[in-house]
């Protein structure tokens, strides 16, 4: 089941990508570098369950927050502009929303140990 929350996590990465970025493929580094991330993170988690269930559960929180939330708002801070549309907002809901299989499964599994 923890395989599947994170294909759902990656998902949500490349569904957000591929909506709200311009001519992005697989190959883009916006999506490709992500990708790999996701990959090491997986095949270290099937010899290093528990140090990658927290290294998972870290970047659950960062794609959650960082992604699905503080990336759509309009902050002084932030080196681009987003766009302010339901049609945005929409995919970045769908983003964060695609995160939490992938905290609620590693917090449990954590939690159980």
């Amino acid at each position: 089941m923890t395989l599947v929350a994170i294909v759902l996590s990656w998902l949500g990465l490349v569904v957000h990508n591929f909506a709200d970025l311009p001519g992005q493929t697989l190959l883009s580094p916006e999506t490709a570098i992500p990708t790999a991330g996701y990959v090491v993170a997986v095949l270290l988690w099937w010899r290093f369950r528990r140090v990658m269930s927290w290294v998972l559960l870290g970047w659950g929180w960062l794609q959650l927050v960082g992604g699905g939330i503080i990336s759509v708002l309009p902050l002084p801070f932030l080196p681009f502009d987003p766009e302010q549309t339901l049609y945005h907002y929409a995919f970045h809901v769908l983003y964060g929303a695609l995160q939490v299989p992938l905290l609620i499964m590693l917090t449990r599994y954590l939690r159980g140990r």
